[in-house]
């Protein structure tokens, strides 16, 4: 797929989103969001993502959350490999008031490219204005024992202002290739009413960097 295919595919999938949001099925895209529900409602989230990869093939992913009081369901496409999609169901936990700690362990099963089981988690901490945030799963491949791997996202992240955060972050994927391992970089990102931007960079002063684009609705 070519870096203009892949643009084209996540304007499409952000159009169909927006299309969503506005027949009023809602979206929500940080995992936090679901702690503004109400337990006995349902809330949703949906995201897409754009991967602009310096000599590699650039793509699109998408995920989509839905979470009521316990439960967390989940779907994800191009996340763990290109044209491999991904289902979980997790068990929602939250600890504190300042200190807020929120996971959801969860366990997956994975098709496409890729083909096996996955247990995962996410995982918030969160402070006043700081926040931590990891997700990650182990991919146990059914086709080929030696194609098991870690899969890991991290971000430290500082609100400015309600609509306003920065923050620095870090993936271990196998989605694509650079010289790094595990990618690093940081991110700044936007928020208004129900929509939300983020742009990441990764890898400047390391090697070329990789440019990587979010977007998503909340309801």
């Amino acid at each position: 797929m070519t870096t203009k295919s892949s643009l084209v595919l996540l304007a499409l999938i952000l159009l169909s989103a927006a299309q969503v949001c506005a027949q009023g099925t809602g979206t929500v895209v940080p995992p936090q969001a679901a702690e503004e529900a109400n337990a006995n409602t349902w809330s949703f989230a949906a995201a897409a993502y754009g991967y602009l990869i310096p000599d590699d093939q650039s793509y699109a992913s998408g995920t989509f959350r839905a979470d009521r009081n316990w439960a967390h369901l989940e779907a994800r496409y191009n996340y763990e490999d290109h044209k491999t999609g991904s289902v979980w169901l997790g068990y929602n936990l939250s600890f504190g008031e300042k200190l807020v700690l929120e996971a959801t362990p969860m366990v997956g099963g994975v098709f496409g490219n890729t083909t096996g089981v996955a247990p995962g988690y996410l995982v918030t901490l969160s402070y006043k204005k700081i926040s931590l945030y990891s997700e990650g799963e182990f991919v146990l491949d059914t086709k080929n024992a030696d194609s098991h791997f870690f899969y890991n996202w991290n971000e430290l992240t500082y609100s400015v202002s309600d609509w306003l955060r920065a923050g620095l972050a870090s993936q271990k994927t196998r989605a694509y290739h650079t010289p790094l391992d595990v990618q690093r970089g940081f991110f700044a990102g936007v928020t208004y009413r129900r929509l939300d931007f983020t742009t990441y960079v990764f890898n400047v002063g390391w090697t070329s960097p990789t440019i990587l684009l979010g977007m998503g609705f909340t309801f």
